[in-house]
């Protein structure tokens, strides 16, 4: 089951950087200006906000099973479509909206069934192993996409790639076993309000509102910081410093979520919790300062940013999953999400802010130092949320060794 659940979390990442990987060539290929190219990728963000919402919520009310395989199969229909249709801004605008309708509809829906079908003391490691699919799928989409696209062209690549979404729905379709809650048990929970004011998930919500803040500024803005501190001094073409770059952030990510889901599954979450929050703070006061070392240094502290900043992710899943009732998970889920993604808006523009008052205005900026130790902001607070979680409530899910 969590082979072939993290199998769809790859084919959904591929599916989420089809796209982005690809953009540098369809500028040129779909004569469009660099707003319009960016446009299209926010407007997809919208949709996969909203779907990610509608799609929490109602995982609650019809069991996240239904929703979580229509998602997967909805995805490979509409990157096929992408593939046969998109030629132009406006069509890429439609469709790749509607592609995001289905990122957004399978990813709390999978961690839900984790936390109703997999044992409590393996939970961590679980989650981990579904955020470190999407990872890979992010690095595989990035890489392919900057090494094939100029010699297949985008259309061709696309085909090819789609292939792997459509058989993350297959695998979706036997991933996801067993009933939604019964009407007996979803009856039995606490009141909603009472879940969404506990302590632990007030607490869990903030660090995950804290964590988006610190990695998606962080994703945004450090490939260009990387094009900075490799301009003049890499002897590579583009395309390798691309796949380079992908790795730095993605293959990372990869890692830090295994072994973030591992050590809190063998220690405790708070743990891991605080350990990657302030790890990532400390990072984020220091990356900015490393552009004139050695490129090879500079891509080894990127790597471990990237670890400290999603290392996390899984961990903070999985807590919630411990922290509310299963009848109410989605919605806490599409609660914090909300939150999470509000602040990860925001954080990119914010850095970009602070990047204009540090540099001379109508050059390439070149100090970045200020503009990161901002992002570490998020890692603090998230440090000081883990810190006051229930020490208690963690010791005893580690006791706990029935489903």
């Amino acid at each position: 089951m969590l082979a072939l659940l993290a199998f769809s979390r790859f084919g959904a990442g591929v599916a989420t950087m089809v796209y982005a990987g690809t953009l540098p060539f369809l500028l040129q290929e779909w004569d469009m200006s660099g707003v319009e190219g960016g446009s299209v990728q926010s407007a997809s963000n919208l949709s996969y906000a909203i779907s990610l919402l509608v799609c929490s919520w109602a995982s609650d009310r019809i069991g996240p099973r239904k929703i979580f395989v229509t998602a997967n199969w909805f995805t490979a229909a509409m990157l096929v479509a992408c593939t046969l249709f998109a030629r132009s801004y406006e069509s890429g605008l439609i469709l790749f909206s509607l592609l995001a309708l289905g990122l957004g509809g399978s990813y709390t829906p999978a961690i839900m069934l984790v936390a109703r079908h997999l044992p409590r003391n393996m939970r961590g490691r679980s989650v981990g192993v579904l955020l470190t699919g999407a990872s890979l799928g992010y690095f595989f989409a990035i890489a392919g996409c900057a090494s094939l696209t100029l010699a297949w062209g985008y259309a061709t690549l696309w085909l090819a790639l789609s292939v792997i979404p459509l058989l993350a729905a297959i695998g979706a379709t036997f991933a996801a076993p067993g009933p939604s809650l019964s009407t007996e048990e979803a009856a039995a929970d606490p009141p909603l309000t009472r879940a969404m004011l506990s302590r632990n998930s007030v607490l869990l919500t903030a660090g995950y509102t804290a964590h988006c803040w610190e990695l998606l500024g962080m994703w945004a803005w450090t490939p260009a910081f990387l094009a900075f501190a490799f301009a003049e001094r890499v002897a590579l073409s583009p395309m390798i410093v691309g796949v380079v770059i992908a790795g730095a952030l993605h293959v990372s990510g990869a890692a830090a979520t295994l072994f973030g889901g591992w050590a809190s599954d063998r220690w405790n979450q708070r743990a891991v919790l605080v350990g990657m929050g302030a790890a990532g703070a400390l990072l984020s006061v220091t990356v900015g300062w490393t552009a004139s070392l050695p490129p090879i240094a500079v891509v080894i502290v990127v790597f471990l940013y990237g670890f400290a900043a999603l290392g996390d992710s899984g961990v903070l899943s999985a807590a919630m999953a411990d922290a509310v009732a299963p009848g109410q998970l989605g919605r806490m889920l599409a609660l914090r999400s909300i939150l999470g993604l509000g602040a990860g808006a925001v954080s990119p523009a914010a850095f970009g802010i602070v990047l204009d008052l540090v540099n001379a205005p109508g050059q390439a900026p070149s100090h970045w130092g200020w503009a990161f130790a901002m992002l570490g902001g998020g890692g603090l607070i998230a440090t000081a949320a883990a810190l006051l979680l229930k020490p208690s409530d963690f010791k005893a899910r580690q006791l706990h060794r029935a489903p």
